[in-house]
C-alpha cells in the first residue's frame, strides 16, 4: 500500500482494460496495491470515472458479442437476447367461446357462473 499522505498514480489505460472485466471495487484496489477507500475517492474524478466507464461499456460489448455468437447455435441464449433486446415475451394466450344450449326453458345457471372445471367433467 501507497504511503499516508501520498498520491499513487494509477494508469488510467490499465484502469481502463481493467475495468472491461467489471471488477469490484475491491479487486482493483488489490491490483493498484491501494485500499478501496482511494479507489472510492478517485471515482470522483471525472477522468478516472471516465476511464472506468470506457472499460465497462468495452467489456458489455464484448459480452453481448460473445452472446450473440453463441445464439447462432444455442435457442436458449436466442430466446434471451429476444427477450432482453427485443422485448419479446412467453405470452400464450387463450381464447374460449363457450355456446350453452339448455333445452325447455330458460337456463337454471346464470351464464357467467360457469365454472371451467365442471365444462371439464362434462357437467
Amino acid at each position: 500500500m501507497a504511503e499516508r499522505g501520498t498520491r499513487v498514480e494509477i494508469d488510467l489505460i490499465e484502469l481502463e482494460k481493467l475495468c472491461a472485466l467489471h471488477p469490484t471495487d475491491s479487486e482493483l484496489a488489490s491490483w493498484f496495491n491501494v485500499s478501496t477507500k482511494t479507489i472510492e475517492r478517485r471515482k470522483s474524478e471525472p477522468a478516472f470515472a471516465e476511464a472506468m466507464e470506457r472499460g465497462r461499456a468495452r467489456g458489455k460489448l464484448n459480452l453481448r458479442r460473445i452472446q450473440n455468437k453463441m445464439a447462432e447455435n444455442n435457442a436458449a441464449m436466442a430466446i434471451f437476447l429476444g427477450k432482453n433486446l427485443l422485448g419479446q415475451s412467453d405470452q400464450i394466450t387463450h381464447n374460449f367461446d363457450i355456446q350453452i344450449a339448455v333445452a325447455g326453458g330458460s337456463p337454471q345457471i346464470e351464464p357467467d357462473a360457469i365454472d371451467i372445471k365442471m365444462l371439464r367433467e362434462g357437467r
